[in-house]
């Protein structure tokens, strides 16, 4: 990993060196196994077939926290061909959304299939390494890219590095469709106090690094960098945000701060923060920083 070194305490002080997988196969299955952990996104299907016009296969399908497709495809080190290939079945998918929804009612349900976001499909690239030109085709282009570096640890540790991160081009709403009140306090339209709130929150949510986007639902505003850290959902007197922090890491205050594992919300996490003024987001900000740690 870039600039990170990792050392064994035990009996000492010895460096652990990184190193690549031995074939690219070892780090696509590790990630397909535990790619909820790690990415954030539900496993669907490995090796996917794209048929005999396409030919090819997908290395991975899945399905984000906030119910849009995800392409990941895998390098063992460098590749300067990953970016393209990935954005290629990007694009098969785009043009069979049948095919997809077929295969997330299957998998996990025909609500699933139902929520399915076609508004902003991801692609993550998951490689030993990354070149400039890999990056600087992350910040240009119009899809939403996650560039993430492996390396391998001894034979316990497995890190990722998120490297670069493009939120995309949202597709817009068809012509005619309605825009809730939901939406409309989504896209920053909200009035007052709460309007002004809602403001400050997305400037640091915004802010807390690099590479940070924002996926606007009807009933929430994630905040991701690979995964999801923040969701805002907006209401007339006060902003509920749920965090990825672990509540059990954090002094839970009454009227502020509560757990709600187990407990059904829109959006994800189980830390739930109420903001009724920005003194309330002052205080929030450190659980913020831990919730963009631990995502």
């Amino acid at each position: 990993m870039s600039g990170l070194r990792l050392f064994n305490l035990k009996g000492g002080v010895t460096e652990v060196v990184p190193r690549l997988a031995e074939v690219e196969a070892d780090v696509q299955d590790l990630v397909e196994t535990h790619m909820q952990a790690m990415l954030g996104v539900t496993f669907l299907a490995s090796e996917y077939s794209t048929g005999p016009v396409h030919g090819g296969r997908v290395d991975s399908l899945g399905i984000d926290e906030n119910g849009s497709p995800v392409v990941v495809e895998y390098k063992r080190s460098t590749d300067a061909g990953v970016i393209n290939q990935g954005l290629f079945y990007l694009a098969w998918l785009m043009d069979h959304r049948d095919a997809f929804r077929r295969l997330v009612r299957d998998r996990l349900g025909a609500q699933a299939a139902a929520r399915v976001r076609w508004s902003a499909p991801r692609l993550i690239c998951v490689a030993g390494d990354f070149t400039r030109y890999d990056l600087h085709a992350v910040r240009e282009h119009r899809h939403s890219i996650d560039l993430v570096r492996y390396r391998i640890f001894g034979d316990e540790h497995f890190g990722l590095e998120t490297v670069a991160s493009a939120g995309g081009i949202r597709t817009p709403a068809r012509a005619g469709r309605r825009r809730g009140p939901a939406r409309e306090k989504h896209a920053g339209r909200g009035d007052g106090a709460m309007g002004e709130l809602a403001a400050a929150v997305d400037e640091v949510l915004l802010g807390l690094g690099e590479g940070v986007t924002k996926v606007e639902n009807q009933t929430y505003i994630a905040y991701q960098r690979l995964q999801n850290f923040a969701c805002v959902c907006p209401r007339k007197s006060r902003l509920l945000v749920y965090l990825k922090a672990s509540p059990a890491e954090v002094e839970l205050v009454p009227g502020f701060s509560r757990d709600v594992t187990g407990l059904g919300h829109h959006g994800t996490g189980n830390l739930e923060v109420r903001l009724h003024s920005e003194r309330d987001l002052e205080r929030a900000q450190e659980l913020f920083r831990m919730s963009y740690a631990a995502a």
